[in-house]
């Protein structure tokens, strides 16, 4: 390897640790939209979404995300209630997590290991990062299928308090 290779192998290097830094910590859901190739836009958990996701130094990521419109269960206790019920709340729920890694400045994989859906366990989830002032945004690269309509999902983040 020549040196302007090395060079430039320890500047990549250098701006996937940066990102790497960069999304170190707690990051709360600001907004959560799906756009299709036609234009139109959803909102997968709704017009008030929250959630959580959370990048550790030792390379880890957990994400959580639900409906801000969620009702409670009937049951104070989650092993007391009822199998439909249980559905419904999961149904606008999402859940996953395992280990990460910075492909290059604009790309994260998610090597998830753990899901609420389980199709997503030994699956990568590629996101695009962008950095926007006090904001993450986290995207699907290449529009996939999503509720009906090949679309483009975003997420905005902002640091926890």
């Amino acid at each position: 390897m020549t040196a302007q290779h090395q060079d430039a192998a320890a500047r990549a290097h250098e701006a996937r640790e940066e990102v790497r830094r960069k999304l170190l910590g707690a990051w709360q859901l600001v907004s959560y939209t799906a756009v299709s190739t036609d234009g139109d836009v959803v909102q997968p958990l709704g017009p008030t979404p929250y959630g959580l996701i959370v990048y550790t130094p030792e390379g880890y990521m957990s994400a959580q995300l639900g409906r801000g419109d969620r009702p409670p269960l009937p049951s104070a206790r989650l092993e007391d209630a009822a199998s439909d019920d249980l559905a419904r709340a999961a149904i606008g729920y999402i859940a996953y997590g395992g280990p990460f890694t910075v492909v290059d400045p604009a790309t994260v994989e998610h090597h998830v290991t753990t899901s609420l859906f389980p199709n997503w366990i030994g699956r990568p989830q590629v996101r695009t990062v962008t950095f926007d002032g006090p904001y993450l945004r986290l995207a699907v690269a290449t529009p996939t299928r999503l509720w009906g309509a090949d679309r483009t999902a975003e997420l905005t983040w902002s640091r926890a308090a």
